[in-house]
């Protein structure tokens, strides 16, 4: 997967080289510079803290705990390995005028690297390193699609951040869920997803932000909010609760098919004992005569057992085998089979 910053271009300074004399150049002089086809656009430059402010659009809200950003920003003292990136207070407001008092007198709208912003204030420092990409900031739905980009490679960007980040996407696309699915890489089916989450009563919210409900499970959620929005939820919790208990009997039950299944095909392949039959003065003698009949084929009857205990369909098969293995086990089974084939 391409790495945000390489989309938004700061890849290319990921390790900082020593600053040549035209990171120094004037305002007006880079200008001309850039548009005499000098350097490019997106010069690397080094900005006054004071001159810049975060964008009011961005979705994400945690930025990790105090001691974390202290350590970056002393992190950030000693080298910054990535450039940040803004766009110009004309871009912005083009976008969103009336957001010019919310900026005060800043110059520059932070795009990517706000948590880095932060923490470099927090330790006092007064510059950092940015590219300007006005060019990033076209029209609102690509800002804000830019912001979800440099959020999306973020392990601390929570699941209910990223929902908001796409309601919003979806607005500035004026509904399109096609076009936010096509910006995102994700189908129509996911966007849609992602909104339903925004349906969730506060407490469940918190219990996806804090990591204690999974997304899967909050999605069953929202599919039954939708149905009944009078659902409250202490009642989505016992559904939850509900679900996890059905998961769990299910796996139990294929672990113990599989089990079931094991005995019966360790058994199957073994002779059967000799028949025993009686001599003239009535004492036991195995072998004394030849059983009569067909044996059946090793594991035959108890293979075919197996495999209609599973389910009706190679598909409900395989997916029994999946619940009751892991993923290991599983991988194993099927290169036994096809070693077989």
């Amino acid at each position: 997967m391409t790495r945000a910053a390489d989309r938004l271009g700061t890849g290319a300074f990921g390790s900082l080289a020593p600053r040549s004399p035209r990171a120094a150049r004037s305002e007006r002089g880079q200008a001309k510079a850039v548009t005499e086809g000098l350097i490019p656009a997106y010069e690397l430059r080094r900005l006054d803290l004071a001159r810049v402010v975060p964008a009011a659009t961005n979705p994400r809200s945690d930025f990790g705990s105090h001691e974390s950003q202290v350590a970056l920003g002393d992190s950030l003292a000693k080298r910054q390995l990535t450039a940040c990136v803004a766009v110009t207070r004309e871009a912005y407001l083009r976008l969103w005028p009336l957001h010019a008092a919310e900026l005060g007198g800043a110059e520059f709208v932070i795009l990517n690297g706000e948590r880095r912003y932060r923490a470099a204030l927090l330790v006092g420092l007064a510059q950092l390193d940015f590219v300007v990409r006005d060019d990033l900031a076209a029209t609102r739905a690509d800002f804000v699609d830019n912001l979800l980009l440099e959020n999306e490679d973020r392990e601390d960007f929570n699941v209910i951040e990223r929902a908001r980040g796409i309601k919003h996407l979806l607005d500035e696309c004026e509904g399109n869920a096609a076009e936010v699915a096509r910006r995102r890489g994700r189908d129509r089916s996911w966007v849609g997803n992602q909104i339903a989450l925004l349906t969730l009563p506060d407490e469940i919210q918190l219990m996806l932000i804090d990591g204690r409900m999974a997304e899967r499970y909050a999605r069953r959620l929202a599919r039954a909010v939708k149905e009944d929005g009078a659902l409250t939820a202490a009642d989505l919790l016992a559904l939850e609760a509900r679900i996890k208990g059905d998961e769990k009997a299910k796996r139990e039950q294929d672990r113990a098919l599989l089990g079931v299944a094991k005995e019966r095909l360790s058994t199957a392949g073994r002779p059967a004992a000799p028949e025993v039959v009686l001599s003239a003065d009535n004492t036991g003698q195995a072998g004394a005569l030849p059983h009569q009949g067909s044996s059946p084929a090793p594991g035959g009857p108890a293979a075919a057992e197996l495999v209609a205990a599973l389910g009706a369909t190679p598909t409900e098969q395989a997916a029994a085998l999946r619940r009751g293995l892991d993923a290991k086990a599983f991988t194993a089974l099927l290169d036994a089979l096809c070693a077989l084939v």
